[in-house]
C-alpha cells in the first residue's frame, strides 16, 4: 500500500500556459506525489470546489491533504511546496512566496490566461453552470 501524500493540481489542460506551467512544477519530496487533475474530467474533486462556489474558469486549484486552495492561495501554496531545483521552480518560488505578491499577480496573470483561451476559442468549463458563460 503506498501511503505517499498526493499534493493535486487542478487547472484547464486545453489552456497553453496552464499546462506549460504544471509540466515544468516541482514540488519537494518530502511533501508527496504532484498529481495533475485536468477540471475538464470532471470528478469528485471538481463537486468540492463546485461546492465551495468556486470558479475553475477563473483559477487553479490545489488539494493538499482534505484542504483546498484556490487562485492566489493556490499558487501561493505551490512556491512554498517547490523543490527548486531547476531555474523555473526557483523564479516562481522568489515571486510566488509572500501572499501579498501572489494575490497582486495573479490577478494578471489570470487575464492573460483568459485573453489566450479567448484568442483560440476554447469553451469554457463552467462548474457553476452560470447562464451564458460557454466562452470566454
Amino acid at each position: 500500500m503506498n501511503n505517499v501524500p498526493e499534493v493535486v493540481i487542478v487547472y484547464d489542460k486545453q489552456c497553453p500556459a496552464c499546462d506549460y506551467y504544471c509540466q515544468l512544477v516541482r514540488i519537494k519530496e518530502s511533501v508527496g506525489r504532484l498529481v495533475l487533475h485536468d477540471a475538464r474530467s470532471g470528478g469528485e474533486i471538481i463537486e468540492r470546489i463546485t461546492a465551495h462556489g468556486w470558479d475553475i474558469d477563473q483559477g487553479m486549484v490545489i488539494q493538499l491533504g482534505d484542504s483546498l486552495y484556490y487562485g492566489a492561495d493556490a499558487i501561493h501554496l505551490l512556491s512554498l511546496l517547490s523543490s527548486q531545483h531547476d531555474m523555473f521552480n526557483k523564479v516562481t518560488y522568489w515571486l510566488f512566496r509572500y501572499k501579498w505578491v501572489s494575490r497582486c499577480l495573479y490577478p494578471l496573470l489570470k487575464t492573460l490566461r483568459n485573453l489566450l483561451l479567448k484568442i483560440l476559442k476554447k469553451t469554457k468549463i463552467n462548474n457553476l453552470k452560470k447562464t451564458r458563460n460557454s466562452h470566454f
